[in-house]
């Protein structure tokens, strides 16, 4: 599939037309979905599985909806959803490996007036991790300005945080990295109200640039973490996300 670029504040919605519409099943039952990162298209791709729905879990999370942006003009709140996903990814980047703080990210999705499927960015939340092996040395992502809830595309930066490096050093500072997430099994439905599903993704097929804006140390700290790394790297991807309805949310002011 080709890969769209979510709309950050103040641009049009994605758009992503496809030739098998998946809209009636994501009307259906509150099931929906969006995507690899989040339920369309483990929805609607075929060979797909999706665990049936089990008991309301007690611990379900209450989850902060406030990111949630608005809807583009014309938009049906009844049809479009915010979505929040939660994951705590594995990292092989290069020579090292790190596993991740949790990252949330939220985005809308819902049909447009025109038909068409659309897509709107609300925005990710991260903390640094400290780099094993690397003394001083920690790694934080942050969004890289394009995504597609419905194929599991997106792009990362990773910031390098550490006292002698300069505070723009990032490994993807000019383009950031790109990963096409696969499924490593089917989702499951943790909890109906509210809703909750797990999934597991993973991609070992992006590429790591060299880390760039590090100052005098950018030598060293590519040598360190082997970068640039053109194969060999690998994000494994175990989440979780919730969603609701527009109409059912506070009021959102359209752009």
């Amino acid at each position: 599939m080709t890969k769209s670029t979510a709309a950050g504040a103040g641009s049009s919605p994605v758009r992503r037309f496809a030739s098998v519409r998946c809209l009636s099943a994501r009307r259906t039952a509150a099931v929906a979905g969006a995507a690899v990162l989040a339920g369309t298209a483990a929805v609607c791709a075929p060979g797909v599985a999706v665990a049936a729905p089990r008991a309301a879990a007690s611990a379900a999370p209450t989850t902060d909806f406030r990111d949630c942006p608005p809807l583009p003009a014309g938009a049906d709140p009844a049809r479009w959803r915010c979505e929040v996903h939660t994951a705590a990814p594995v990292l092989t980047i290069g020579k090292v490996t790190v596993r991740l703080a949790p990252i949330t990210m939220t985005h809308a999705e819902g049909p447009l007036p025109d038909g068409g499927d659309g897509q709107v960015w609300g925005a990710m939340h991260s903390t640094p991790t400290a780099v094993p092996g690397v003394r001083g040395l920690a790694i934080q992502p942050e969004y890289g300005g394009r995504s597609d809830f419905y194929t599991g595309t997106f792009s990362l930066r990773f910031r390098l945080l550490g006292r002698q490096l300069a505070p723009g050093c990032t490994i993807g500072a000019t383009a950031p990295v790109d990963f096409r997430l696969k499924r490593s099994g089917p989702s499951t439905w943790v909890s109906q109200d509210p809703p909750l599903i797990e999934f597991s993704a993973y991609d070992d097929t992006f590429a790591a640039p060299a880390a760039e804006r590090c100052g005098p140390l950018a030598p060293l700290v590519n040598h360190r973490l082997g970068l640039p790394a053109a194969e060999g790297n690998l994000m494994t991807y175990d989440a979780s996300y919730t969603f609701e309805t527009y109409d059912r949310l506070p009021r959102i002011p359209a752009r």
